[in-house]
């Protein structure tokens, strides 16, 4: 195993009994992949921002003859960098501009063959956009914020029960829901009589034939969809019909089957499988039948004289002895019904037709009309238009592509592509899967399984954003379209930003996922990042959400950490993601598997979703193989189905990568985690990541092998991009002379890394980054060259070694209190730096201006000892509760003056009493030293004398980088020259013939300047140095 350059500082030994198939992903993958992809920045993948504008745009007048065309759009580069955003209390973002088209058509043309008049291009300002950092946080407003992924039942459709709970009976009752990603949601459900309701958006329910008889489809056409029918031929007496056996299938006769004079079938006995059978064998074709098995039969077609045309009974109609009278007087000789039995074809659509009170088209559309829209007055376009806007335009309604895969694949189609709305034949397909689950076929969703549950990560939640924002913008784009021709419009006046801009502002700053970052320590860091929450906007509330919501669902295996949930209210609605998951292009958590090969475990890594994995049968990582890789055991623990059973290793199909894969990266830090108890284990994952950076940082004496990783992927510590030596190292700047294979062109080849010193949290605690790498080193890409708040040498190190006694001492470790030893407070154990930040702003008042002073009324010389010229407090000063740290005087309203104020006011000077003292001064029972000092000046504002200074410090900061790159720059191409010129033969040179040879002796005795005078016989190497 080889070791990496910090690895090797302290070398650990690894008691794994598993070889390390996969390594770690990159454990904020989820997050700043997502986002990239909104941003459009990966290549071959779709981009968000492109796909929102595409939603919305051409944006069309009323009229139709101005036309507002989308082409591209363009992400600029951010102003300040993600420090001064941090530093100035800015969001750290960049500008958004989309080229946009204004077409306009001339109105004297056909609406047919529109002519274009003109065409103006131009780009156009869509407001600013929060990029995200290379940690995968946002800073808002000066402050670092996380956009937690969001866990939501995927579009498509679903099939459920409600368990028995409404009826008292008991009695199940079944109901199909189509979710779209976007637009009105439609549910389809039986009620206690087994009748067809639909709802739309939840409201009052109707017969579901009102839906179908919407769509154009008549009371024929529906029975035609739902049952098969059976023909009859009537005679005078009876009447007869072709046999079918599987039709008849539990229906009693009042008389015998036979088969020539072999009893089939016993008069009074239901049809079974077995008869059945029998029946198929016999040599019968055809079975006269009573008019007693006609009755209660239910036509599936109008029955018409031939020769008047007149309608004799009616589609869906209940077949009495009159009816039959009637028919065989008008000598009706065949007829149909529908197939009806209590077995698997029930006569559901057929009744809720019965209890439908409409008859047409019309009449339906009214209905629906009436039921969304109550007390406004249905008219046929009013009707139609709502009608056809709820379902069928992809303005209003869009399943998605999610919701589109989803929806084919449960209703068994072959094709998962398709359009984006509902078409008539998908809604009489979820109609007909909903009867025959009733019917006894097929069975209903579990909407807990991860397959139907799909992750919203930032980049999505940000495109719905700013879709939203778009969408607002429509609206007034679309009225100013219709005057852009008189008035001589630009794309530019037509485009108002605002509510974009406002859109995206509000998610970012006070969306319910979008929270103020825990950074405790690393841990806390990348646990938030990894979260995925069942609640915020479209998901669960805590208040609603049950039982099983809450649960650990088989399918959360090596996807959602089964231990890591936050122990109050959220229980099980917060998750965190598991060490190994992605999500796929669709949203749906994969984990992957090593795959198995008639019983040989291959190193070949496949990723697999909930909904394929149940499928087949998995072992677990531990799973005992031989050298080659054969699975040794005969049966083999594995997961099939969602249940743990021993399977033949021939069937086995994949096997885990890991043991850690079923846990988060909190949980996988607890060594012997198989040991503990479940409660205990949830409680310490949360409580690591409540632990604070200690002053003196102690490596974790048994560790798990997630320590680097998690503190690489942190951020925390400084990590080296590309090979080289150190060439330079102080406390607050690493400099690294690049190799030079990895310098392209252009390229100073020299990283400088400034580290972060005594920063503040966004829980107040100390973020400072101390150097571990020496000048002279080699280090490789993805070396630690400093520590971070709770890492030593690039290891995660939470807490510290202690030694712990069990045993009573004299009471005062009764129940749940601690002894510590005097020792631990001496050695600074358990020392916590925490930094506050205090500000102070001086603002123009009514009464004059604020000014920022050192000579303040009424305080004594020995309380402005800690202060510079210009009333601001030194740094490194020691400072104690009420200690003046910025001295500020504010206008004071004139008052009336007593005779011995005047007479002061005479002797002394008017300045004196009309400023009163507003400094700002340290708090009660706060202790501490003062570290950093920041001046911001407003334009326009001259700038004080310890602004200046503070701007002249990251001036020369900045000149120490440049010296330091030049040096570095004047060495390299030193080192190069002198490697190409020596031992070659001189054409013309100073102070050497013609002819002659470059040596390292000549070139040390010429000045460097003069090395690029020297002029080399080979043309090649001549042109290398030019």
């Amino acid at each position: 195993m080889s070791y990496s350059f910090t690895e090797k500082k302290r070398i650990r030994k690894d008691f794994s009994r598993s070889e390390v198939v996969v390594d770690v992903p990159f454990l904020l993958k989820t997050q700043v992949e997502s986002y990239d992809k909104f941003l459009g920045l990966i290549e071959g993948e779709k981009c968000g921002l492109h796909d929102a504008l595409n939603s919305v745009f051409p944006i069309e007048s009323y009229s139709g003859y101005a036309k507002l065309e989308y082409v591209s759009v363009n992400v600029e580069k951010p102003v300040f960098n993600v420090v001064e955003c941090k530093l100035r209390g800015l969001t750290f973002g960049a500008t958004v501009r989309a080229k946009v088209q204004l077409i306009i058509y001339d109105k004297e043309s056909s609406a047919r063959n529109k002519k274009v008049k003109y065409v103006k291009e131009q780009e156009v300002y869509l407001g600013d956009l929060p990029l995200m950092t290379p940690n995968g946080t946002f800073v808002i407003n000066g402050t670092e914020r996380v956009i937690v992924n969001q866990l939501h039942r995927s579009p498509g459709v679903f099939f459920d029960h409600d368990k028995g709970k409404t009826h008292s009976s008991g009695k199940l009752l079944y109901s199909a829901r189509i979710i779209p990603y976007r637009g009105s949601w439609l549910d389809i459900e039986f009620d206690p009589k087994d009748n067809v309701f639909v709802r739309i958006d939840r409201r009052r329910k109707l017969p579901a034939t009102i839906l179908l008889r919407a769509l154009g489809y008549e009371t024929e056409e529906i029975l035609d969809l739902f049952f098969e029918k059976i023909e009859f031929n009537l005679n005078k007496k009876g009447a007869s019909m072709k046999l079918v056996a599987e039709q008849l299938r539990g229906e009693i006769f009042d008389f015998d089957i036979k088969d020539g004079k072999k009893v089939i079938v016993p008069k009074g006995k239901r049809i079974t499988a077995r008869h059945e059978k029998l029946l198929k064998k016999s040599s019968l074709n055809v079975i006269s039948l009573e008019d007693s098995f006609l009755l209660e039969k239910i036509t599936s077609n109008q029955i018409i004289h031939k020769e008047t045309g007149e309608v004799l009974v009616e589609a869906n109609a209940t077949i009495t002895e009159e009816i039959l009278e009637l028919l065989r007087e008008n000598n009706v000789k065949t007829f149909s019904v529908i197939l009806v039995n209590d077995l698997d074809n029930g006569p559901y659509m057929s009744s809720t037709i019965n209890v439908d009170p409409t008859n047409s088209q019309l009449e339906a559309l009214v209905e629906i009309y009436r039921m969304m829209r109550p007390g406004e007055p249905p008219t046929e376009e009013s009707s139609k238009a709502l009608f056809e806007g709820m379902f069928f335009n992809a303005d209003r309604y869009d399943l998605s592509e999610v919701g589109r895969m989803k929806f084919n694949k449960r209703l068994g189609r072959e094709e998962v592509v398709g359009s984006s709305i509902l078409s008539n034949e998908d809604i009489v397909d979820v109609m007909r899967e909903l009867v025959n689950i009733r019917n006894g076929v097929g069975i209903v969703d579990d909407i807990d399984h991860l397959g139907n549950r799909r992750v919203r990560s930032v980049g999505e939640q940000s495109e719905n954003v700013f879709r939203v924002g778009l969408v607002r913008v429509q609206r007034a784009v679309r009225e100013r379209l219709t005057v852009a021709d008189s008035e001589g419009l630009a794309p530019q006046d037509l485009i108002n930003a605002k509510p974009i801009a406002a859109a995206v502002k509000e998610f970012f700053g006070s969306n319910q996922l979008s929270q103020f970052m825990d950074q405790n320590n690393p841990l806390s860091e990348i646990t938030h990042k990894r979260r995925i929450s069942a609640l915020g906007p479209g998901g669960l509330t805590r208040e609603r959400a049950g039982f099983e919501v809450r649960d650990v669902h088989p399918t959360h295996y090596g996807r959602l950490c089964p231990i890591e949930t936050p122990e109050g209210p959220n229980i099980g609605l917060i998750n965190s993601l598991a060490v190994y998951a992605k999500t796929n292009p669709y949203g749906f958590l994969e984990t992957p598997y090593r795959k198995v090969v008639d019983g040989v475990v291959t190193d070949e890594i496949e990723y697999l979703s909930a909904i394929v994995e149940g499928e087949f049968p998995i072992a677990q990582a531990n799973a005992v193989i031989d050298a080659k890789g054969k699975l040794t055991e005969e049966f083999v623990l594995s997961r099939h189905f969602g249940e743990v059973t021993l399977i033949p290793a021939a069937d086995i199909k994949y096997m885990d990568v890991s043991p850690k894969q079923i846990v988060s990266v909190a949980a996988a830090l607890i060594p012997f985690l198989e040991h503990d108890d479940a409660n205990r284990a949830l409680m310490g994952s949360n409580m690591q990541r409540q632990a604070v950076p200690t002053l003196k940082v102690d490596k974790p004496l048994v560790g798990t092998g997630m320590e680097k990783i998690v503190s690489r992927d942190s951020g925390v510590t400084a990590v080296a991009v590309r090979p080289g030596v150190i060439e330079m190292a102080d406390a607050s700047r690493i400099v690294i002379r690049v190799d030079e294979e990895h310098i392209g062109e252009d390229d100073p080849g020299v990283d400088i890394y400034n580290l972060t010193k005594y920063t503040r949290s966004n829980q107040n605690t100390c973020i400072n980054q101390k150097t571990i790498v020496n000048i002279g080193d080699r280090v490789d890409v993805g070396d630690v060259l400093a520590d971070g708040p709770s890492t030593d040498l690039g290891e995660l190190s939470l807490g510290q070694n202690m030694l712990i006694a069990f045993m009573p001492w004299n009471g005062y470790n009764f129940e749940d209190s601690i002894l510590i030893s005097e020792k631990v407070v001496k050695e600074d154990r358990f020392t916590t730096i925490h930094i506050v930040e205090l500000t102070c702003v001086a603002r123009d008042t009514k009464l004059g201006t604020e000014e920022i002073t050192a000579d303040i009324p009424n305080i004594s010389e020995s309380a402005l000892t800690k202060l510079d010229d210009s009333g601001i407090v030194y740094v490194g000063a020691e400072v104690g509760p009420g200690d003046i740290l910025v001295g500020k005087v504010t206008p004071k309203g004139e008052t009336q003056l007593t005779p011995e104020e005047k007479l002061l006011r005479a002797i002394f000077g008017e300045k004196a009493l009309d400023v009163k003292d507003t400094s700002l001064k340290v708090s009660s029972s706060t202790f501490g030293t003062v570290i950093d000092v920041q001046v911001f000046t407003r334009d326009g504002v001259e700038k004080g004398h310890r602004a200046e200074k503070i701007e002249e410090e990251q001036l020369e900061q900045v000149r120490n980088d440049l010296n330091d790159q030049f040096r570095i720059m004047r060495g390299v191409i030193q080192q190069r020259l002198r490697s190409i010129l020596v031992g070659q033969t001189v054409v013309k040179a100073p102070e050497l013939k013609k002819g002659a040879t470059v040596t390292e002796e000549y070139l040390n005795e010429l000045e460097v300047s003069e090395w690029f005078n020297v002029k080399i016989k080979d043309t090649k190497i001549a042109e290398q140095i030019d």
